[in-house]
């Protein structure tokens, strides 16, 4: 159980809306490369929240193959969502951002960019 991870506001609940999903199987154990990418991906964020939070940048946003669009995610919810990962093999279900102002957030490409440019910076002092 992850302690930062937000609760399920329908957990105990015998009227929880998803039941009506019926069940489902256990989402497949992460292989070896998927958990170390997933490892490798938490250590980006807490690197990239450390450097641009201080900026006022408030989380990533992430382009969803599925649904076409984009997803702003705050550090804690990507932080959770990372660990849920690592732990359990999927992420947490969650709400969506409430109204985001896009120019909080950035993509993951920046992030890297912006953390390059920092290690680059003191490098040459």
């Amino acid at each position: 159980m992850l302690d930062d991870a937000p609760r399920d506001p329908f957990a105990d609940d015998p009227n929880d809306p998803s039941s009506a999903m019926g069940e489902y199987d256990d989402p497949a154990p992460l292989t070896s490369a998927e958990r170390d990418e997933a490892i490798t991906d938490l250590a980006d964020v807490e690197v990239f929240r450390t450097l641009l939070e201080p900026q006022g940048v408030l989380g990533l946003v992430l382009d969803c193959p599925e649904c076409g669009e984009q997803h702003f995610f705050d550090w804690e919810l990507l932080r959770g969502n990372l660990r849920q990962m690592i732990d359990q093999g999927q992420p947490q279900v969650h709400e969506p951002a409430f109204r985001p102002d896009p120019t909080d957030y950035v993509t993951w490409e920046y992030a890297r960019g912006y953390v390059d440019g920092v290690m680059d910076t003191e490098e040459r002092r």
